[in-house]
């Protein structure tokens, strides 16, 4: 537990420096806004030249103070250690960027890359980045929307209000920065291999079960299942695998049965230990 706990608090201080150099090198020097509170801060920056590490600790520790009560007590801990570091970082760090001329386009990215490896780094430890997140919970409680969906109007406030300091095109290109950051959020939280889940109804089933275990090395599970037309009961598969692997599942599934119905859906996390790890028997190609 201990280790962990180390280990945790390390990706959170890293996050919170991947964080802070994203702002400060790519966002602030070609004058780029953010989402909640940062880009709160980073407005009073461009208007006031205040420091956007203190700007950040102070805004972020009041929001901590009000809304403390809604995060669990590991969580509490690690968004801490998110403000204070992020806040340490961002201080020391201002200035250290320069701007990128005639490409806003490249800065925008590469800032919403940055930005995002670093808040999905904070986010994987099991911290948040304090702000938005706070008063996303404020507006679950009293206006009963949902944390997404409180944390996605917060951030969409801010970046139009912020186009009134750094303009429209500059906001447009903020927006692009917002939606890159929370993509590679999502991959570091999630990680790239992205599995997907596969709903098979065929009148073949066991051709398929065979064909799918001999050539992929997976298992899958069969459901009970009765058409809800014809009243007749059929078996029903069920697989989870990697995103790559949904191109060959759907050749051996056609060869078998091309009348085979599918569905897939991407799946948000597996709980089975090991199953990473499974490994597959050399694969004959189609």
């Amino acid at each position: 537990m201990l280790a962990k706990t180390v280990r945790d608090s390390l990706l959170v201080i890293i996050g919170s420096f991947i964080f802070a150099f994203g702002v400060n090198y790519f966002a602030i020097p070609n004058r780029l806004s953010e989402g909640g509170v940062i880009g709160i801060t980073m407005v009073t920056y461009y208007l006031f030249e205040w420091s956007p590490g203190i700007v950040n600790f102070v805004l972020n520790a009041s929001l901590l103070g009000i809304g403390y009560k809604y995060f669990t007590k590991r969580t509490m801990i690690y968004t801490v250690i998110s403000v204070i570091f992020s806040s340490l970082f961002l201080h020391i760090t201002v200035n250290i960027g320069h701007e990128i001329n005639n490409d806003t386009l490249l800065a925008a990215l590469f800032a919403g890359i940055t930005v995002g490896i670093g808040l999905g780094l904070i986010f994987r430890a099991g911290g948040t980045s304090g702000g938005s997140a706070i008063l996303a919970q404020l507006a679950n409680k009293f206006l009963g929307w949902s944390i997404g969906k409180g944390m996605l109007i917060i951030d969409i406030l801010v970046i139009f209000g912020s186009a009134f300091i750094i303009g429209q095109e500059k906001a447009m290109y903020t927006l692009v920065s917002v939606y890159v950051g929370a993509k590679i959020i999502d991959v570091v939280v999630e990680g790239a291999n992205v599995r997907v889940a596969v709903l098979i109804i065929s009148s073949c089933p066991e051709q398929i079960l065979q064909e799918v275990t001999d050539r992929m090395a997976r298992g899958l599970t069969v459901l009970d299942g009765r058409g809800g037309y014809t009243k007749a009961n059929k078996e029903v598969l069920y697989i989870v695998i990697n995103k790559q692997e949904i191109v060959q599942l759907k050749k051996i599934i056609e060869l078998v049965d091309p009348n085979a119905y599918i569905t897939t859906h991407n799946v948000q996390e597996i709980g089975r230990k090991g199953y990473k790890g499974m490994k597959t028997k050399k694969l004959r190609n189609f």
